[in-house]
């Protein structure tokens, strides 16, 4: 098993922690703008776990 040496999920969980992160300072403006720093964080999660499945090959 490579999950070990794997972690391309680690960049997910790492993206949205950080859209959660920067959504608690906009949570007093709009809920939406919440909603989309963490949507934001997972997408830049996915663009690095393709930038470093890129390089494993």
């Amino acid at each position: 098993m490579n999950n070990k040496k794997d972690k391309n999920n680690w960049a997910i969980g790492g993206g949205v922690l950080a859209g959660l992160g920067i959504g608690f300072f906009f949570l007093t403006e709009s809920a939406l703008m919440f909603v989309g720093s963490i949507i934001f964080g997972l997408g830049i999660g996915l663009l690095i776990t393709s930038i470093l499945a890129r390089k494993k090959d």
